[in-house]
């Protein structure tokens, strides 16, 4: 019986061993062939389970750091909803600081031009740091979304070839500051108003847009002045404003010095009560705490959350479970968009080979995203432009109350 059992056992080996060879390939035979995929500035290859690198370019270090960790937090957000993967590799985020200023974008450019496994680029926050960097990422051959550069020149018809595969989602400033002008005059009915930038391209083209639009309404600019983005005594230059008589002040600039204008202005004779207004820059618990009571009443300019798609709640809900609070600046939506418009874009150009391997033809990436139209994003319907613009935008006015988090709303046009 026992030697019975034996042969039993070794008849089902051998039927299990003829079985295997009859799956396996014929000897001599090649393996399938790696899909030939040619793009005119190169392919990315991505090999078996290897992950999909997505980089970031943001502030996220220093006084304006809740803009770019706002912004990183809405990209994290967009990774957890594909669960983590792309066409079956891990999604990695990697990332440098981009300092919101032109050594800073240029510095994180450098680096991340160096690394030929990113497939995109999620940056800038700053204006001041896309010019700098973003002709060495374009030079890279990376597709490259923005979340928050507003300025008007970076999609300009005249950008320059340097700006090829450069994209946002953020609004374009030809829109903010007229809403800002229009809310100023129309709705508060001042007719007085003075602007300082901080020479950046998104401080200096903002308050023009102001000036021009506040001028056509009928209104005077009484000053248009400039400090430096690390100035910390801004009496002289409110002392300037304030011989002028503005009802109101606009100041779009970022952080740290506009809360240095802020908290200086009330104590500057004939500024007392005047109207104080800055924008998305400062749109940041860190700036009313460093403002201070000063902030009190001000205003502020920044997208229209209200207005934004319906999947926005959840999107608010994911981010309190995941950071255990509020977002902290204006432009996380807008990363989340950014994101999830290079991954659909991925997807629809990305060719599979048999084991796995993805061929990512980087002009077909940048064609992808360009072709992007009805996306249905959290901050609206998103539709690229020939130069780059894929925002749908909406702006409105809040007001700070100090001690609450985020200001509330109590103005947008019609």
């Amino acid at each position: 019986m026992r030697k019975w059992m034996l042969l039993a056992a070794l008849l089902v080996v051998a039927a299990l061993l003829v079985s295997a060879c009859a799956q396996r390939q014929p000897a001599g035979e090649a393996p399938p062939p790696a899909p030939q995929v040619t793009d005119d500035i190169g392919v990315l290859k991505i090999g078996p389970g290897e992950p999909v690198r997505l980089a970031y370019a943001l502030v996220v270090a220093g006084p304006d750091e809740t803009l770019g960790i706002d912004s990183r937090r809405g990209i994290e957000v967009a990774i957890d909803d594909m669960g983590g993967k792309l066409l079956g590799h891990p999604i990695e985020l990697v990332g440098e600081d981009e300092g919101c200023n032109p050594e800073g974008g240029q510095a994180a450019a450098l680096k991340l031009a160096a690394d030929s496994r990113i497939v995109a680029v999620i940056g800038t926050n700053c204006s001041s740091a896309a010019r700098a960097g973003v002709p060495t990422l374009s030079k890279a051959g990376f597709t490259i979304i923005s979340p928050s550069n507003t300025a008007p020149f970076l999609t300009a018809p005249d950008r320059g070839p340097d700006f090829d595969g450069y994209f946002r989602t953020a609004h374009n400033d030809k829109v903010q500051g007229a809403v800002a002008a229009q809310f100023a005059y129309k709705f508060l009915g001042l007719r007085r108003a003075a602007t300082i930038h901080d020479g950046s391209p998104y401080a200096e083209s903002l308050q023009q847009v102001f000036a021009d639009e506040f001028r056509r309404l009928g209104g005077t600019v009484t000053n248009q002045e400039a400090v430096g983005p690390e100035d910390t005594e801004m009496r002289p230059v409110l002392t300037r404003i304030a011989a002028n008589k503005p009802e109101i002040i606009y100041y779009p600039i970022f952080i740290a010095a506009g809360a240095n204008i802020t908290s200086q202005a009330r104590t500057v004779s004939g500024l007392e009560n005047t109207v104080l207004m800055g924008a998305d820059g400062m749109f940041s618990p860190d700036f009313v705490d460093a403002a201070g009571s000063a902030a009190e009443g001000m205003y502020l300019s920044s997208p229209d959350f209200e207005a934004f798609g319906a999947a926005y709640s959840d999107f608010l809900a994911k981010h309190q479970k995941k950071y255990g609070e509020k977002p902290l600046s204006a432009f996380h939506a807008h990363a989340y968009d950014a994101a999830m418009i290079i991954f659909k874009a991925i997807e629809k150009v990305a060719v599979q080979g048999p084991d796995g391997t993805l061929y990512i033809g980087r002009k077909a990436l940048r064609d992808a995203v360009a072709a992007t139209g009805n996306h249905a994003g959290l901050t609206g319907n998103l539709n690229c432009d020939p130069y780059g613009d894929c925002s749908d935008p909406k702006i409105a006015v809040y007001q700070v109350k100090v001690g609450e988090w985020p200001p509330k709303k109590v103005w947008s046009p019609e």
